[in-house]
């Protein structure tokens, strides 16, 4: 049925934007907490060591990757199956013939 793939793809398209959507916040999370750090560095007395970026954004990519994962991960889970058990009942209700 053309709804049932219809649905499909949209729980699709929503774990993709909701990836895209979580990832994208824990970088950002992490480069603000980057700048921050960096201003406390350079204020410092005695002067501190300067903030490398890479120590901070490489572990907020592995936390990102994993956590947008799990997020969307569990969206396409939950959508499929509803869909799957929302076809099933479609397709008792209806019959195969009214396809």
């Amino acid at each position: 049925m053309w709804m049932v793939r219809l649905a499909r793809v949209l729980w699709i398209a929503w774990a993709i934007v909701v990836w895209n959507v979580v990832f994208d916040h824990v970088i950002v999370v992490a480069g603000r907490n980057v700048i921050v750090a960096a201003g406390e560095a350079s204020r410092a007395t005695p002067p501190a060591a300067p903030v490398n970026m890479d120590n901070w954004m490489r572990p907020a990519v592995t936390h990102g990757v994993w956590m947008a994962t799990a997020a969307a991960g569990a969206i396409l889970l939950a959508g499929l199956l509803s869909v799957n058990h929302a076809a099933r009942r479609l397709e008792r209700s209806t019959g195969p013939s009214d396809r």
